[in-house]
């Protein structure tokens, strides 16, 4: 078994490693630090929750301690660019702990937060700047940032930019950046779109691959429920969260309003909960990790990308108010649960006009999702829908009896009514 100790880092990381317990590299750790030492040019592929930010982190850290050298003003030696400003704050919270035993600067730059204490912190020049790309942008715009000595560039959850719309930024970015440079990039998944900025970016690049979607979604109990209607929806989704099963929830919406509704419903309810999405401002989705994180919070409800942010290990449960119209994305919502070696549950609410999106997300995780029938809230008409989805991402109707369950294993039993229904679904 490989351990920290034989991948050759310096002493000091591996003395951050060990005060944390850390003995053994995940699968993407061990797949790309190797290569990393060597200098090479890097493209990886894996899920959020796998140990992907120490895969690069370390190897940076070591560049840094076996290469000395001071950034010069509003420079910085190597960056890292994430889709958000929860993703970035994780980021820079891990290179802080492995570089707990070692001289080091770094910044962080996002936006929806006043610039002056960004610009202050680079005015000196950094080791490691973290950083979201339209802000970024922006300070280099105003000339409080120089990119042109840069070692190492890192895009991290390349997929997750470009869906959010930042390939432009990216190539821009990519215009002050050196020719001469490693460059890292991580996705969850591997469109044609990933193919071609690999292609664009990469030099000759390692390739590691770990825990492919199908995989890390084998690894989740799963099961679907069909319901009609915004009552029955928040009726179901309130019986399920109020199980003492529910440890920690994660609830997804593809509005950020109905996010807000979600939330105020369930603590009307005497359910804990803060919602969490873009239109938020920064200190409050901090608020609400910590509360989150502490236990005072046991429900954030959320839109996609602000889920980016959300890296908590003990989240027992993740429920789809609303399927993705994506369905990449509902690979990356339940892997918010089933983390570190813990077992989850993923539960979907999915109405008439959804039916064929959750068709879309089958397709794409190569199995059926089991059927929970045995609950109050049931509905054939949303279960045998054939209606096409109000906006893209539909593919195809729904399903005949007969083809209900292939490959989804046995039906599941609840006992009937709310109790055997919770018992079905939060076990």
């Amino acid at each position: 078994m490989t351990t920290f100790s034989d991948l050759k880092l310096a002493a000091p990381l591996l003395q951050a490693l060990a005060d944390q317990g850390y003995e053994t590299p995940t699968p993407i750790q061990a797949g790309s630090i190797p290569y990393l030492l060597e200098g090479r040019d890097l493209l990886g592929l894996a899920q959020t929750g796998t140990g992907k930010t120490a895969s690069f982190a370390l190897p940076i850290l070591d560049h840094l301690l076996k290469n000395p050298g001071a950034a010069g003003p509003k420079q910085a030696r190597v960056l890292v660019l994430a889709p958000t400003r929860e993703l970035v704050a994780q980021i820079s919270d891990s290179f802080k702990a492995y570089a707990r035993h070692m001289r080091f600067s770094q910044a962080v730059v996002f936006g929806g937060v006043g610039q002056g204490r960004q610009v202050e912190t680079m005015r000196r020049g950094v080791d490691v700047l973290v950083a979201a790309p339209g802000r970024l942008l922006d300070l280099i715009g105003q000339g409080h940032i120089d990119l042109s000595r840069l070692e190492v560039l890192v895009l991290d959850e390349a997929d997750r930019m470009l869906d959010m719309g930042f390939v432009r930024d990216i190539r821009r970015i990519m215009s002050f950046v050196p020719e001469k440079r490693q460059t890292l990039l991580f996705s969850a998944t591997m469109p044609r779109s990933i193919e071609d900025l690999a292609a664009s970016l990469l030099n000759n690049p390692a390739r590691v691959e770990v825990a492919p979607p199908s995989s890390t979604v084998d690894r989740i109990q799963q099961a679907v429920m069909f319901v009609n209607g915004t009552d029955a929806k928040r009726d179901a989704l309130l019986t399920m969260v109020a199980s003492p099963k529910v440890v920690r929830a994660v609830v997804f919406t593809l509005m950020k309003h109905e996010a807000n509704k979600v939330a105020e419903f369930l603590n009307r309810n005497n359910v804990v909960a803060e919602a969490i999405h873009g239109n938020k401002s920064q200190g409050a989705r901090e608020r609400a990790m910590r509360g989150f994180r502490a236990g005072d919070v046991k429900v954030l409800v959320a839109t996609d990308i602000a889920a980016r942010g959300i890296d908590v290990d003990d989240v027992s449960h993740v429920f789809n108010y609303d399927l993705p119209n994506v369905p990449e994305s509902y690979v990356h919502r339940i892997g918010r649960t089933a983390r570190a070696g813990r077992d989850g549950w993923a539960v979907s609410l999915c109405d008439a006009e959804q039916r064929a999106w959750l068709k879309d997300i089958e397709r794409t995780i190569s199995k059926s999702i089991p059927v929970v029938r045995d609950h109050p809230w049931h509905s054939d008409e949303a279960e045998f829908s054939t209606m096409r989805p109000p906006v893209l991402g539909g593919g195809g109707g729904g399903r005949g009896r007969g083809g209900q369950r292939q490959g989804g294993g046995p039906r599941r039993q609840g006992g009937g009514g709310r109790q055997g229904h919770r018992a079905a679904v939060t076990a």
